[in-house]
């Protein structure tokens, strides 16, 4: 019921289309910044939005970096495109998902991996998961696409279809690398098509990175790391819990901005922004303590972004004001920026102090 009366109170806030496509804008660049983050990118939140918003910006020593984030991007712009077509959840879409973010827009849809892949400690080389093997893993995808479309017939609430299917798809771990992104992006789609996207502005992705620890204990539905021993057949029930609570405390983080703006004026832009408890000076997300951004992946310094314009990345573009459509109000500017600081959903591994990697463990069956 919280969750339903915040967003009947988001979606009726009218803004104008001017806003909405800067701040729309804004989540979008926060959502491929954070979810790459939690796989171990290393670009600051402004070097995520300096390079997605100018195609040609470079940054030395971290092309693999830049190639993540535009490639989450443009996922999360198909993603969006495909939500409002009310096109349904297909093996098709998620290989080609799978394709956009591992490999950029011309990439072929991603089959399946053809072999077993393990989740480790990177510091101490520790078994954390073994995936299904990968003879089960087409039956195992198969599945889990038609069990999402009978749900959604049946008017099971969208918010328990995303996260049921986000679970299976990063207990199923259908590749290699990228399950994580792949399982972010799935899941807002389903949110989306559902109505549940609150118009695309807010981060998902920035909510999970705050806490990773949180998150990890959610999904660990089993204590055994082998999904033969008991995750396939796991009790859901905890990690339900913490989806739906953790979007039920987003939905009402979004209702609150708007009521105190209502109530007591309107604050800077930058105090809209910063996302709750977000006290540093100089830090442009939640994850930094004193002003610094962690480096999972190293902790060697980037280069310097060279920016060679601001040219708009595609999807920037959009809607103006129409014919008598005025400018929206301070108190509007902070109904609708209150939705950028969100949530979302990664896979077991590949955080910092995590790693993935393709071996030739066979997993015992019972």
């Amino acid at each position: 019921m919280q969750i339903e009366a915040a967003r009947a109170l988001v979606d009726h806030t009218p803004l104008s289309p001017a806003a909405e496509i800067e701040l729309r804008s804004r989540a979008r660049v926060r959502a491929a910044h954070f979810s790459t983050f939690i796989e171990g990118n290393r670009l600051t939140l402004e070097e995520a939005r300096v390079v997605i918003a100018d195609e040609r910006a470079e940054i030395s020593g971290r092309e693999r970096d830049v190639s993540e984030v535009r490639n989450y991007w443009n996922a999360l712009l198909r993603v969006e495109d495909r939500a409002r077509k009310k096109k349904p959840i297909t093996e098709e879409l998620i290989k080609r998902l799978h394709a956009l973010v591992e490999n950029g827009p011309r990439a072929k849809p991603t089959p399946y991996r053809d072999g077993q892949n393990a989740i480790k400690n990177s510091v101490t080389g520790a078994l954390i998961y073994l995936p299904p093997e990968a003879k089960d893993v087409p039956d195992l995808m198969a599945a889990l696409v038609a069990w999402a479309n009978e749900a959604e017939k049946s008017g099971l609430p969208v918010p328990l279809i995303a996260g049921i299917v986000h679970y299976q798809f990063v207990t199923i771990h259908p590749y290699y690398d990228g399950n994580g992104r792949t399982a972010r992006l799935l899941a807002t789609f389903i949110l989306h098509k559902g109505g549940y996207g609150l118009g695309g502005f807010f981060s998902l992705e920035e909510h999970y990175a705050r806490d990773l620890q949180s998150y990890y204990r959610a999904l660990t539905t089993h204590p055994h790391h082998n999904y033969y021993f008991g995750r396939s057949e796991a009790d859901l029930t905890p990690w339900l819990e913490y989806f739906i609570s953790t979007l039920t405390d987003v939905f009402e983080t979004v209702r609150q901005k708007a009521q105190k703006c209502a109530e007591n004026g309107t604050p800077t832009e930058a105090q809209c922004l910063a996302p709750p408890g977000s006290q540093s000076k100089g830090c442009t997300g939640p994850i930094c303590q004193k002003g610094d951004h962690h480096s999972p992946r190293g902790s060697r310094s980037a280069g310097p972004v060279r920016a060679h314009g601001q040219k708009p990345s595609k999807g920037l573009g959009g809607r103006w004001m129409a014919a008598g459509f005025k400018s929206l109000t301070p108190c509007q500017s902070l109904q609708f920026i209150g939705k950028i600081s969100a949530i979302h959903w990664q896979l077991i591994g590949n955080a910092p102090g995590r790693k993935e990697e393709r071996t030739v463990i066979t997993p015992k069956t019972p």
